[in-house]
């Protein structure tokens, strides 16, 4: 198979991620397809119980809806592929597949981000202004937050996309389970400063609103400390959110400074753990977090009468 053709244009990527784990492929094949089968039982339960359940249509399980829906849409884009190349011999992606597969995770992982901090805001919200929430929080404010997380994402990782598939590349080969949009930038042979610019800006624009849920949690905190009901609506309702947050944060935090800065006296297998955190432990620990910690939800669960 080409994978560079004679003008130096990539056609194909191989995934050398593989190469440690290649030796015990039915075992991962097995725990990474239960992986995937739990993430898809716990999202999609999570979705259909708020999308058919009347009393959960309140703008906090709307946007919790909108995470679980990121969550699956990212592992979708990585789970099928990494249990298809298990099961060949030759782990390979066309171009096109490698840009795909890059705009769904990043987009995904970068949505999470944008979802908890308008989940921040509704908190906020509803904690700090309750007498105002049903006047902010009006049917068009929610639709326009349901949204803003999807078109933000959407538009900073397509642009993202095609300056990197302007590129002109000099080598396929990707260290990695899956494409990530460094992986192919650092393939270039050509200036890669609006790449650079770019990425920067991308990451800039997350950290803003990771800031923003920073600085809603201090009103938030400062605001519980006057009431004891409001500081059990916190530990209810704002704890879950918290937790995700942490979780998603520290999961990516590994992966960009992994895709950027990542060491080759790192063992292949520890590189592999720190890539696939951000694909495996948010899309399983935010549905059990909030179905266990939010009191509608859990009711439903166990089949209680609100």
């Amino acid at each position: 198979m080409t994978f560079i053709d004679n003008a130096s244009t990539v056609t194909w990527f191989t995934l050398s991620g593989f190469d440690e784990i290649m030796e015990h492929r039915a075992t991962f094949f097995s725990l990474t397809l239960l992986c995937y089968c739990v993430i898809i039982l716990l999202n999609v339960a999570l979705i259909l119980m708020i999308v058919l359940d009347e009393n959960l249509h309140e703008p906090m399980y709307i946007f919790l809806c909108n995470l679980c829906i990121s969550g699956l849409f990212g592992t979708t884009g990585f789970y099928p592929k990494f249990l298809l190349d298990l099961l060949s011999d030759l782990q390979v992606i066309s171009y096109a597949g490698c840009l795909i597969q890059t705009f769904v995770i990043y987009s995904s992982a970068g949505g999470d981000f944008v979802i908890l901090a308008v989940m921040a805001y509704d908190r906020y919200v509803a904690i700090c202004r309750p007498l105002e929430y049903h006047s902010v929080m009006t049917r068009q404010r929610v639709a326009w937050l349901v949204s803003y997380p999807w078109l933000s994402t959407f538009c900073l990782i397509t642009v993202l996309i095609i300056l990197t598939s302007k590129l002109r590349l000099c080598g396929s080969h990707i260290e990695k389970l899956y494409c990530a949009n460094w992986s192919i930038v650092k393939l270039s042979c050509t200036s890669t400063t609006l790449n650079n610019i770019s990425g920067y800006t991308g990451i800039l624009f997350y950290t803003g609103h990771v800031t923003f849920i920073v600085c809603s949690y201090v009103n938030l905190i400062r605001s519980c400390l006057k009431s004891i009901e409001d500081r059990g609506k916190f530990m209810q309702t704002c704890m879950p959110h918290l937790l995700s947050l942490i979780i998603v944060a520290v999961a990516l935090l590994f992966e960009v400074f992994y895709s950027r800065y990542s060491s080759t006296n790192i063992s292949q297998n520890v590189q592999n753990v720190i890539a696939l955190q951000f694909l495996v432990i948010p899309p399983i620990l935010n549905p059990l977090i909030y179905g266990l910690k939010l009191r509608q939800i859990k009711k439903r669960i166990f089949g209680m009468k609100s």
